[in-house]
Parts: structure tokens; C-alpha cells; sequence
């Protein structure tokens, strides 16, 4: 049985994920559940990114394009990539220039309007992937610099999860550092995680 979590606790545990330095809050963030406008579900993949990382978009300092990633914590930065795809991050840190991006959700709400959003009925397919994701929750620049505490999006602390971590996808700078996490197990992250790596449970 799942207990309730407060408003007062789901508060505290929000402002401490917030000012996580990006490796830890993407690792806090598996188990959450994120929405928009009712639609999402529980967080399964995640990356960190960091202002001194050059695999970073805040690398090279502030630019019309990132500056949501050097304003305050808590606010959604979305870019597109290659073009094609729109892609979610949560902005956090002590300093400004870090994100979490959003790699994977277990769909668990408003699965029917994912389905007809993506085209398809897998649900493994439906949000597995930081860009089928945004399809999914219809996330697009217009969600730009919007805080994830606020509607149309809601970010709920879920509880602890066994997490598996690996090298980050789809970089070719700094692409060693270990900063995907992922649920252990789960069938919705985007790509399988490499054994032998560790785990921890939050």
C-alpha cells in the first residue's frame, strides 16, 4: 500500500529537488509523476546536465535559445532537436546552468489521449523517449520557461525506486560521464542500460 504523500511534505521534498545539483535530482526525480494538463505518469529515465559539462546547451554561457536554463530552478526548459523533435527538461541546481532532461514516463494518466496523440496503442512506445514524450504530453517552446509545480503541469514525489545508472544517449562530448538513471527493470525507458554499472535505491 502506497501512503499519501502531504501537501506540506510534497512541498519540501520539491524545493530539495529543485536546488539538487543536476546529477542528484535527475536521480531523485525516478518514481515522480509528471503531468500536463492531467496527462503523464511516473518518471523513468532521466539525464544530468551541468553548466561545466560540454555535452551541456549552457556550456558556452547564456544565449537566447538556453536562457531558461540560467533563470530560476524549477521552470521547464524545452529546445527542439534535430529539428524535428521538442524535447523537456527541469531546470535545478545551486548554480545557474543546470537541467534534468525528462527521457521516459510510465504512462498511468490520460493514456487513451496519448494513444491518439502518437498514432499508435504500445504503451511502452508512447513515452519512451524525450521526444515521443512531448508528443505524448503535447509539450512544445510554448511550454518554454513554465515552472512544473504550476498548471498546466503538476510534479508529485513518488516513492523510492530501485534506480540503474549508465552513460548518457544521443552526446558526442563527455560521453562517459554517468549521469542516466533509470528505473531498474522498467519496460518504458528508451534504451536498455548497460549491466554491471550499479544501482542505488533513493
Amino acid at each position: 500500500m502506497v501512503v499519501a504523500i502531504s501537501r506540506p511534505e510534497a512541498l519540501r521534498r520539491q524545493a530539495e529537488l529543485f536546488t539538487a545539483p543536476s546529477h542528484e535530482a535527475a536521480r531523485l526525480l525516478i518514481g515522480w509523476t509528471l503531468t500536463v494538463d492531467g496527462v503523464g505518469g511516473r518518471i523513468v529515465e532521466t539525464e544530468a546536465y551541468h553548466f561545466e559539462d560540454p555535452a551541456s546547451h549552457s556550456f558556452s554561457g547564456p544565449t537566447p535559445r538556453n536562457a531558461v536554463m540560467f533563470g530560476p530552478v524549477g521552470h521547464i526548459y524545452v529546445y527542439r532537436s534535430y529539428g524535428i523533435h521538442w524535447c523537456m527538461n527541469l531546470v535545478c541546481g545551486p548554480a545557474p546552468g543546470s537541467a534534468v532532461l525528462i527521457r521516459a514516463l510510465e504512462p498511468t494518466r490520460g493514456i487513451d489521449l496519448m494513444i491518439a496523440r502518437r498514432g499508435l496503442e504500445e504503451p511502452r512506445l508512447l513515452c519512451s523517449g524525450p521526444g515521443r514524450l512531448c508528443q505524448a504530453l503535447t509539450v512544445t517552446r510554448a511550454h518554454n520557461g513554465l515552472r512544473v509545480d504550476h498548471p498546466p503541469f503538476a510534479l508529485e514525489p513518488g516513492p523510492p525506486a530501485d534506480i540503474v545508472v549508465g552513460p548518457r544517449i544521443g552526446i558526442t562530448k563527455a560521453v562517459d560521464v554517468p549521469w542516466r538513471f533509470g528505473e531498474r527493470g522498467s519496460r518504458y525507458v528508451s534504451k536498455p542500460f548497460p549491466t554491471g554499472l550499479g544501482s542505488k535505491t533513493n
